[in-house]
C-alpha cells in the first residue's frame, strides 16, 4: 500500500511541475461566427489557432489537446475532465 501512495505522490508532483511550465490558456478571441482565433496565455502572449495547435501537439500549454473533428480537420479542446468552466468556449473573451 505505502507503494502505491508513493506512485502517486509522485505523480501528483509530476503533474505540479508539468503545470508549472506549460503555458495555459486564459481568454480567447473569437471571430464573428464564434469560433476561436486567438488564445491569450499567463505570459500574456496572444497565438493564432494554428500556432496554439502546434503548441498543444507539443505539451506546451496545459490542459489543450489538439483533435480531428467529423469535418476531419483538427481542432483544438480542453481535455475531458467533467468540468465545463476550463472549456476552451467558456472562457473569458478578450
Amino acid at each position: 500500500m505505502d507503494q502505491q501512495f508513493n506512485q502517486q505522490q509522485m505523480q501528483a508532483a509530476q503533474n505540479e511541475t508539468q503545470m508549472t511550465q506549460q503555458e495555459q490558456v486564459v481568454a480567447v478571441r473569437k471571430n464573428g461566427d464564434g469560433d476561436i482565433v486567438e488564445l491569450k496565455l499567463t505570459s500574456g502572449r496572444v497565438v493564432d489557432y494554428k500556432t496554439a495547435q502546434a503548441m498543444a501537439k507539443n505539451n506546451e500549454i496545459y490542459n489543450v489537446q489538439v483533435f480531428r473533428g467529423r469535418d476531419d480537420e483538427e481542432h483544438l479542446r480542453s481535455t475531458p475532465d467533467g468540468r465545463t468552466d476550463n472549456n476552451l468556449d467558456n472562457l473569458p473573451t478578450f
